[in-house]
């Protein structure tokens, strides 16, 4: 039986990846800020980066499914020996380099740095690392996107869009993350690389979104407003103290084709991933 320590657990692509960690050949030891009830598949180990309880001193493979840059950071200590890491980066490593909000760059920033911390001491610990960079995650109903889209949406009883939202996305469904980190494990291809995953099917912004207000009981209406009108009434929900994740770049971006190449991915490990289907999960919350 081979063993895992899996951090965001709790998450939603950790979510999914416990459910594909089959208890008959896994020992799974999972992380959590809370305490939560180990069962004969998980065994639930409390704490955070600075320290968490009962950590094994060595195990099979170590899967990252949270923050990068702090996991990063707690592997480079190495507290825990592994000859196998399989971690979740971002594509806005990418799509937000130019971006001209100082946050969005500092993103960026922690992402490439993480990125060379967890390469560097893999190769210092003798151990194989594995980075994959979804797209636009959606599935679970908890992610930062669709899943507020959908929330916002309900609220309103409608959506507004402003008018050239053409730009291309690949939305990725959670569940083919999850298959994708078990994929890479035993794979030599995929040792000390990088892949983009996106989702199975490359669509402009506004059917995104139309197709996620569609899933919503009952379906809510998209409204497409000429741009300055789209500003003008962003500008106000920000003085209310709303919308303040929507910056001018991520509206920018709407427009912006932001396609990715999976054939490395499909090439390597048989990367499949699904066509953007919008079911109930993927539009609830929480």
């Amino acid at each position: 039986m081979r063993t895992a320590l899996v951090f965001g657990a709790s998450g939603q692509i950790g979510d999914a990846l416990l459910a594909r960690l089959d208890p008959a050949e896994w020992q799974v030891f999972a992380v959590s800020r809370m305490a939560r009830p180990s069962s004969s598949a998980v065994r639930w180990l409390q704490g955070e980066f600075a320290g968490i309880e009962g950590l094994p001193p060595a195990v099979d493979v170590i899967f990252s499914t949270g923050p990068l840059d702090g996991f990063a950071q707690w592997y480079a200590r190495g507290l825990a020996a592994t000859p196998r890491v399989v971690a979740f980066g971002s594509t806005s490593l990418e799509t937000k380099l130019a971006s001209q909000d100082a946050h969005e760059r500092d993103i960026v920033a922690r992402l490439q740095a993480a990125e060379r911390v967890v390469f560097d001491a893999a190769s210092a610990n003798g151990a194989a690392a594995t980075l994959l960079r979804p797209t636009l995650v959606y599935g679970a109903g908890r992610d930062q996107t669709l899943a507020r889209i959908a929330a916002m949406a309900r609220r309103m009883g409608f959506f507004v869009l402003p008018r050239g939202a053409e730009g291309k996305r690949q939305p990725v469904h959670v569940d083919d993350l999850a298959e994708a980190a078990l994929a890479v494990v035993d794979v030599p291809a995929t040792f000390a690389q990088a892949y983009a995953l996106p989702g199975g099917e490359t669509l402009a912004y506004r059917e995104m979104v139309a197709r996620t207000l569609l899933a919503l009981q009952p379906p809510v209406r998209l409204r497409e407003v000429p741009l300055p009108l789209f500003k003008s009434v962003l500008a106000l929900a920000r003085k209310a103290g709303m919308m303040g994740g929507l910056t001018d770049d991520a509206v920018a971006r709407m427009r912006d084709d932001l396609v990715f190449d999976a054939s490395p991915a499909q090439r390597d490990f048989g990367y499949a991933p699904r066509a953007f289907i919008v079911d109930a999960r993927a539009v609830r919350q929480g």
